[in-house]
């Protein structure tokens, strides 16, 4: 790959003690032309930067019976003293809403129903290709010559946690070669950047006059010594640097890179008497019971639960993924079913008739109308 540009280093080129000058405007390393790397037979669309290598056909899983015997619990009932103790908890993790309608209302029923939750996930793949250089230094050169390049999707590459986030980089076998360096024609220096080839540069001290004022005398310069100029600190006087690209060794290796990621994609669907009353992210993200879970290369729909809604959701989301990204390889799919308790809780305070509800095994708390949204001394903006 690529490398930032070293500054200077041996005979001519060196300067300071062990310490080499590096100034902030040192040349970046330039891009060879397109036609200096050869063509490989599945990776005519490799370029400088990524470019997607598509996939093969999707794997088409057999006709299986998938769906086991699924068993569903009622939802747990909650008691009105468990309902006022998680309103009073949402009301403490809210620091301006007020206490007095959480402790003084009066619970006039409770419905108990629930959500269900149904997760799907895609376990993908992607590979993207693009070519890569960087000096030469005598390392090893897996050529041609060691045979044809494998296919982008034949290259064998294993995630190292299935369901895990992860990407990696290897180089391409057989697609690597020595070549001259474009950016100094293969002479490994270049006209120093700082002097332009001169070798001195204008004194900073005296700006080139040779002179500096002191105690209202011009005096000769000490650090050019009255010329003017001095010698150049990049190039110690030479007037050539090393080339940034090659990093003096005159000849790059040249190759393809393939970039393998794994990600996971989520879709979740959400259904339920009570649930539309309820933001789905607060469903997804709350504690449940799981009724169902499978893992499997390519999973079914699910078509036999008791909710139309789920058997619905679960069929649009498995075509959906079947065909949502072609660019990547669906490697592995789980799916996930759970229910979610969810009560309903009307309640009466003051002249207030209101509702809230009550979520999840960990009873979390909905209460968009709750009446005491600020405390005693805070203002609504």
């Amino acid at each position: 790959m690529s490398q930032a540009p070293y500054p200077p280093a041996g005979p001519g080129y060196a300067y300071g003690p062990g310490q080499p000058y590096q100034p902030a405007n040192v040349p970046s390393s330039s891009a060879p032309p397109a036609d200096m790397f050869s063509q490989y037979t599945g990776y005519e669309n490799t370029r400088f930067g990524s470019s997607f290598v598509p996939p093969p056909p999707p794997y088409v899983p057999p006709p299986t019976a998938q769906i086991p015997e699924q068993h569903f619990q009622d939802s747990p009932e909650i008691t009105n003293d468990q309902a006022r103790d998680a309103m009073l908890q949402f009301v403490s993790e809210h620091c301006c809403y007020g206490k007095a309608p959480a402790q003084e209302m009066v619970i006039k029923d409770i419905v108990p129903s629930s959500a269900y939750h149904y997760s799907l996930t895609s376990f993908c793949e992607s590979r993207t290709t693009e070519w890569k250089f960087e000096p030469y230094e005598g390392q090893p050169i897996d050529s041609p010559l060691n045979g044809p390049a494998p296919m982008p999707w034949n290259l064998p590459v294993q995630p190292p946690e299935m369901f895990a986030d992860h990407e990696t980089e290897i180089e391409v076998p057989h697609t690597a070669n020595i070549k001259p360096c474009h950016d100094c024609k293969a002479v490994g220096c270049k006209q120093c950047y700082e002097c332009h080839g001169q070798g001195s540069t204008r004194c900073t001290r005296c700006n080139g006059t040779g002179c500096v004022q002191e105690m209202d005398q011009n005096v000769q310069c000490t650090v050019c010594f009255g010329g003017g100029f001095k010698r150049c600190d990049v190039c110690n006087g030479d007037g050539r640097v090393k080339c940034p690209t090659c990093l003096g060794n005159a000849q790059l290796k040249t190759f393809i890179e393939m970039t393998v990621k794994w990600e996971n994609n989520v879709s979740n669907h959400v259904v339920g008497q009570i649930s539309h009353q309820i933001p789905d992210e607060l469903v997804v993200g709350s504690q449940g019971t799981e009724l169902f879970s499978q893992e499997l290369p390519r999973v079914w729909p699910i078509t036999d639960f008791f909710e139309p809604q789920v058997n619905i959701g679960s069929k649009k989301l498995v075509d959906e993924h079947s065909q949502k990204w072609p660019s990547k390889r669906i490697l592995l799919q789980r799916h996930v079913l759970r229910a979610v308790p969810v009560s309903e809780v009307d309640y009466q305070w003051k002249e207030t008739s209101s509702s809230f509800w009550v979520f999840g095994l960990d009873q979390k708390v909905y209460a968009p109308d709750y009446p005491q949204q600020w405390c005693c001394g805070c203002s609504i903006l």
